[in-house]
């Protein structure tokens, strides 16, 4: 299940089907894995964005929920909800376009809460001169790319990411983001500060 809360209206009012929208980019990232996700490594489980709670190393060990399925709650914001949660838990009082709170294996089929900010998703559109539905579907896919274990933290692992994210977006009808004309400025999640 996949439950969206409009928590900033400027998103209906900009994009009236932005519900629909990120449910789409959820449900293709869903239905598009061919094996279980990551979910931790080592004994360590995934924080915010990917990254280790406890710092254990180790490599990645498969998820037990079921293939395909999942709950995933988006909450869609404004720049100060995001700024408050970027500094709560990671430590980095400013806004940024898309964050992903992975949940523990404990908790599936729960996946996790991906938080998107409506001010930062539209200056980034604006710049890079796309719509805002295909910005607002791949920072959609990219977060829920991290609750199922996927970062950028290195070179291979971003290939891999961006990989899975051209994928995805193309069966959606969306051009590459990372293709010259469509590049984004910065990496998703890296919109105000490096991860």
């Amino acid at each position: 299940m996949i439950e969206v809360e409009i928590e900033d209206d400027a998103w209906t009012v900009a994009l009236p089907e932005a519900e629909a929208l990120v449910v789409t980019a959820a449900e293709a990232v869903l239905s598009a894995r061919s094996s279980p996700p990551l979910r931790g490594r080592g004994q360590g489980e995934w924080g915010v964005s990917g990254t280790l709670v406890d710092g254990s190393a180790g490599a990645p060990t498969p998820d037990p929920s079921p293939q395909g399925g999942g709950d995933i709650t988006i909450l869609l914001t404004d720049d100060e909800t995001v700024k408050a949660l970027n500094g709560q838990f990671r430590v980095k009082p400013v806004p940024t376009n898309v964050l992903s709170f992975p949940a523990p294996a404990t908790a599936a089929p729960h996946l996790g809460d991906i938080a998107l900010a409506y001010g930062v998703c539209v200056r980034e559109a604006q710049a890079q001169e796309k719509p805002l539905a295909h910005h607002l579907l791949h920072l959609t896919t990219h977060g829920v790319l991290h609750l199922l274990g996927y970062d950028h933290e290195t070179d291979a692992d971003a290939e891999v990411m961006e990989a899975l994210e051209r994928d995805i977006l193309a069966g959606l009808g969306v051009p590459d983001p990372y293709a010259a004309e469509h590049r984004d400025t910065h990496a998703p999640d890296e919109a105000d500060v490096p991860l």
